[in-house]
């Protein structure tokens, strides 16, 4: 009687044929299952990662400004404020803040104590957080063009402060603007702007800005004062260089300081 040559496929099928085929069947069945696990835990990292990124339960979005390739001079002023409370003292009860991220300035000078600040977003607020939406609806920050007469009487405030708003203006809205500031201050301006050759322009910026920044040089600053019949605060220059070298401050933005009309 001859023999049937055997089946390689029969032995493989068969259960007892190799110790480990169970484990290689339960193991075939489950990779659909695990790869559903793996999916969803991916998705949840995914979501968190989003969420945290997006502010988490309060639904903020960071309101300080991110100018890429430069300093960003309205957080500037933030870093300054310790040194800008050496040099002007009781000025800085009364405070109004005029640039983007008013919200933020706004946010650190109303912990000081006694101190009451308003601001000014020449530019349209969008992604803000909630804190910023809260000052927004109770009138302490407020959207406003530059280019026309601000809506305040004169000397309403003890000091304007300006950041990251004057870089964008040309000579012609800086001639309405820069009075402006100056009349309804009681106790003089301090003006952030841009160092030459600092590249912070980008084109989402020209599309809210309207036109890149021109960062202009001290002396051409200090020219246009002339022309415009504005003084620098000489007394109130001196005493932030003093307060800025005491606590090693170095400036990242151009710093300048005018009187108040009489």
């Amino acid at each position: 009687m001859s023999r049937r040559p055997v089946n390689p496929s029969r032995r493989l099928g068969d259960g007892g044929s190799i110790p480990f085929a169970a484990s290689i069947r339960s193991k075939s069945q489950n990779s659909p299952l695990l790869s559903i696990g793996l999916v969803i835990v991916g998705a949840i990292l995914l979501i968190g990662y989003c969420y945290s990124n997006s502010g988490g339960a309060s639904g903020g979005i960071k309101d300080v400004s991110k100018l890429e390739g430069g300093a960003s001079c309205s957080s500037e002023v933030l870093q300054a404020l310790p040194v800008l409370k050496k040099s002007y003292g009781d000025s800085l009860h009364k405070v109004l803040h005029v640039g983007p991220d008013s919200c933020s300035v706004l946010s650190s000078l109303l912990e000081e104590e006694d101190t009451e600040a308003w601001g000014i977003e020449p530019y349209e607020l969008d992604d803000v957080g909630a804190k910023c939406k809260s000052l927004v609806r109770k009138g302490i920050v407020r959207v406003a063009d530059l280019k026309f007469s601000l809506p305040y009487r004169a000397k309403s405030f003890s000091l304007v402060i300006v950041s990251d708003a004057l870089d964008y203006l040309s000579p012609r809205y800086l001639n309405k603007t820069l009075p402006e500031l100056v009349r309804v201050s009681a106790d003089g301006v301090v003006i952030f702007a841009g160092y030459p050759g600092q590249q912070r322009t980008r084109g989402e910026e020209v599309a809210k800005f309207g036109r890149p920044a021109k960062l202009r040089s001290s002396s051409w600053w200090i020219r246009f004062f002339v022309q415009s019949s504005l003084d620098e605060n000489e007394t109130a220059g001196k005493k932030f260089e003093q307060a800025s070298a005491k606590k090693a401050y170095k400036p990242a933005c151009q710093i300048f300081h005018l009187k108040s009309y009489p």
